[in-house]
This record gives C-alpha cells, structure tokens and sequence, in this order.
C-alpha cells in the first residue's frame, strides 16, 4: 500500500513537472530593435573614445619625456637623474590613475553606462517578467547570456512579444 501511495505521489509530482512551460527570449535582438539603447550605446563609444584620445595625448607626453631625459642624461647630475625619473613616474602613475578613473570597474564610464543602459535594460526585463506571468511560463531563458541551450523551437521565442510589449514593431 505504501508503495501505491508512494507511486502516485510521484506520478502526480511528476505531471507537474512536465506541464512547466518554457520560453526564451534574445536580449541582444530586443535591445538592438530599441533607439534609445542606440542612442546611448553611441554616446557611450564618443565618451569613450574621446577619453581614450585624452589618454593617449598623456603618454605620448610621457614617451616625449622619456625621450628627452635619454638624450640629456649624459649631461645630468645625479641628482637630476634621479628628479626627472622621478618626474617620469609620477607622470606614468598620474595616466594610470586618470585611466582608472575613467575606465576603472567602478569608473565614470561604468556610471554613465548605468546611467544611460540599465533604465532600458530594466524596462525590457519588466516585459519579460510580465510575459512570463501572464503566459504562465515556468522560465524564459536568454540566448543573449550564453545560456547553453542546444535546442529552440522558434514558437517559443518572445523576443518580438517583448518589443511589442514596449510599444516597438518588428
């Protein structure tokens, strides 16, 4: 008797377990289908670039530097020597700093693309997550995210759903 209540336990487990629905969605594709997150991805490369350009000006500086204090060492005392080595090294760690500033993990960049990406980023997720309740979907995986997925069926794709959703067309 325990084992036919065991059985049918498991058999009724199990029905739940079949019945999940699944979906994926591909938030490269939807992101890409939004302006706005184009516009901010262009901003995000011209801050980045011009800041890109700031550091290279400094290190051709530094390069100038080095260049210099080769050609006149013959000519330095020691104590020259040693104040333009000195001169060059707080050089290099002034651009390395200002380099981490700018594009450090905590860096003005990572801000500004906080700033600019994660308000549409979090829209695009509430879609999701409102596709998910209302269609009842157990999971809705993202192939953007390297999700190891060997297999889709195409009509289980919500990517447009999302978009529409967001009030874009396809």
């Amino acid at each position: 008797m325990k084992r036919f209540i065991f059985g049918f336990v498991f058999l009724i487990a199990s029905i739940g377990v079949f019945a999940q629905k699944y979906a994926y969605v591909d938030t490269e594709y939807i992101l890409s289908k939004i302006p706005a997150y184009k516009a901010a991805q262009d901003k995000l490369n011209e801050i980045s670039t011009e800041w890109q350009k700031e550091l290279e000006q400094e290190y051709k500086l530094v390069e100038k530097m080095r260049l210099d204090y080769q050609s006149e060492k013959v000519l330095l005392t020691s104590e020259m020597i040693e104040q333009r080595e000195k001169e060059i090294a707080q050089k290099v760690n002034e651009i390395k700093s200002l380099q981490n500033k700018f594009f450090g993990p905590k860096g003005e960049l990572f801000v500004k693309r906080q700033e600019l990406i994660k308000p549409i980023q979090d829209e695009v997720y509430e879609a999701v997550e409102e596709i998910a309740k209302s269609g009842k979907y157990a999971v809705i995986f993202d192939t953007a995210s390297g999700a190891a997925i060997l297999y889709t069926n195409s009509k289980y794709d919500k990517s447009d759903e999302v978009l529409e959703k967001l009030g874009y067309k396809n």
